[in-house]
């Protein structure tokens, strides 16, 4: 019953509504003369300094889906839920070579998303397309995800009805705010509050690993609960150390989640959004400490087990729901205020990434559908107008996915999503060093790499359900005699690789026409200050220059 926890509800709603109104407010932070222009809505005016982008680009990439989901998929499974932690130190520097060069060819030229960019590195409107389609769709379950972790809080706090309109009204509400101060305030809105949010995770979860293990016998107690718990499972695979079974999946699922992470058009948002290079640099540099802080949300999984915490009932018949592990161990655990507190850090940890990937996703559609398809002349004001309204849009799709499909399918569905965004990879990441790859190699290696991954996603079962079960797929269908799974995105990607590399070697050899790059060798190394070129002028008038080696 909720009476049970009024506390915690009164907490949780308290801080729930002071981020809401510094999201209306944000509008006034930093504020241009106009903010009827995407530069301004969608990137904040590109102005964003260390501190700003540290926190903004952190609230992205570390959101309630991953202060949930991590630990209950260490509850459920074991040592496999820690993939999370070296794909976030792997990343880094990954990224630090790629998304400076992203930054100053988007500086110079004005882009607003990964699309502009291939649109003009490549000359081919079909391939920028097809990844702002991509962006879109890999986006759209990654915002609904979001969602799962507010729903688990209010599970746990009891905020629920019978009906399917009463169970999910207060997260219609919520995202009906979230809507309004990002449709008003654009990204300073997420950029404002993440200070908030980040502040506050960082109090929940450092208390958490001094308190709990405290209170729960110490890390040897802990561990030793969850490895009685998984010896007593009946899945093989479960367990606080991996096997030979589940050491390939483990492997090619951190790799390729790293690969994919800053190919989601929201985590370049954030990064577009920065003032200059430098700025950049020194993010990657220092973002590993968030990966520090998820090693130790992953233990609360452990800790929930040491507890003796019960998952609440599912959506469907006779499951559990996971994710709602952490919420109650800290409402075992916690008093009931503090309890309030690491349940708003959860809440608003869902707001900042939603806002910016709406944004991301609005973008998206705003350059390289509106305005490629539907009215090439489309002013600046009638850009970022029709961003907004697609905002909204986007957010109205995402609470569907989560009033209309099973949550757990949802966080399938997010799984689903790497495995698509990274056939963007040939294209963006590895476009930005190269124009070796011909526009049409890269379009039919993206159509055989979507194709073959939605294919094998389609043979993995789950305990519930005959396809579309996860992202571990059994070696076993390719032939192969072992039990071993691998992860379907890294197989995906490299077939569309090696589709696009051949293509390109016989389309050069037959001399078939190719477009002309539309940037220069020092496009790449822009920085704070150069003159951005706009469409009309010179540089866009004459793409015919020599390509980046």
């Amino acid at each position: 019953m909720w009476k049970d926890h009024l506390t915690e509800i009164i907490v949780f709603s308290l801080l729930f509504l002071l981020v809401s109104a510094m999201g209306f407010v944000a509008a006034r932070w930093r504020a241009p003369k106009d903010m009827a222009h995407l530069d301004e809505w969608g990137l904040g005016g590109r102005s964003f300094g260390g501190w700003i982008t540290w926190f903004l680009v952190g609230g992205d990439l570390y959101t309630a889906y991953t202060f949930v989901a991590v630990p209950a998929l260490m509850f459920g499974a074991g040592a496999a839920g820690f993939f999370a932690v070296p794909y976030t130190i792997v990343i880094y520097p990954l990224v630090f070579l790629v998304l400076v060069r992203l930054w100053s060819v988007s500086h110079r030229h004005g882009f607003v998303t990964p699309a502009d960019f291939v649109r003009k590195r490549f000359d081919s409107p079909v391939l920028a397309l097809l990844i702002a389609i991509t962006g879109i769709v890999a986006t759209m379950p990654y915002i609904a995800l979001q969602l799962i972790g507010i729903e688990a809080v209010l599970k746990t706090m009891g905020v629920t009805g019978e009906s399917t309109v009463a169970r999910h009204l207060p997260i219609i509400i919520a995202f009906a705010i979230l809507a309004a101060y990002t449709y008003q305030s654009g990204l300073r809105a997420p950029a404002l509050i993440a200070f908030v949010k980040d502040t506050l995770i960082y109090i929940v979860i450092l208390v958490a690993v001094i308190y709990l293990p405290y209170k729960l016998g110490g890390w040897g107690d802990i561990f030793a609960a969850a490895d009685a718990k998984f010896d007593a499972s009946p899945n093989v695979n479960d367990g606080i150390l991996l096997n030979a079974n589940n050491q390939l999946q483990y492997i090619t699922l951190a790799f390729g989640s790293a690969l994919a992470l800053f190919l989601y058009p929201h985590s370049i948002t954030g990064v577009l959004a920065s003032r200059n290079r430098d700025v950049i640099k020194r993010n990657m540099s220092a973002l590993p400490a968030y990966s520090l802080l998820l090693g130790l949300i992953a233990l609360l999984g452990y800790m929930a087990i040491a507890a003796g915490v019960k998952p609440l009932p599912g959506a469907s018949a006779g499951t559990v729901d996971n994710n709602t592990v952490v919420p109650l161990l800290f409402d075992q655990q916690f008093p009931d205020w503090f309890a309030g507190v690491a349940y708003a850090a959860i809440g608003i940890g869902a707001l900042v990434p939603a806002a910016i990937m709406s944004i991301a996703a609005a973008n998206l559609f705003t350059r390289n559908i509106y305005k490629e398809y539907l009215k090439r002349d489309a002013s600046p004001a009638q850009e970022a107008t029709v961003s907004k309204i697609t905002s909204l849009v986007v957010k109205v799709g995402a609470v569907a996915c989560i009033v209309f499909l099973d949550p757990q399918f949802s966080i399938d569905l997010q799984l689903i999503g790497g495995v698509i965004i990274l056939q963007t990879l040939p294209a963006v990441a590895l476009g930005l060093y190269t124009r070796w790859f011909h526009r049409t190699g890269l379009i039919i290696g993206w159509a055989a790499g979507m194709g073959l991954g939605m294919w094998m996603l389609y043979q993995v079962a789950s305990p519930t359900r005959k396809h579309f079960g996860g992202s571990a797929f059994p070696l076993s269908e390719f032939g192969f005699d072992t039990r071993k799974t691998i992860y379907v995105g890294i197989v995906a990607v490299l077939v569309n690789l090696a589709v696009a590399a051949l293509l390109t070697l016989i389309l050069r050899a037959t001399k078939v026409a190719d477009g002309a790059d539309g940037t220069t060798p020092d496009d790449y190394f822009a920085d704070e200050g150069d003159p951005r070129i706009t469409p009309g002028t010179e540089r866009d008038a004459n793409p015919a220059r020599e390509p980046v080696a």
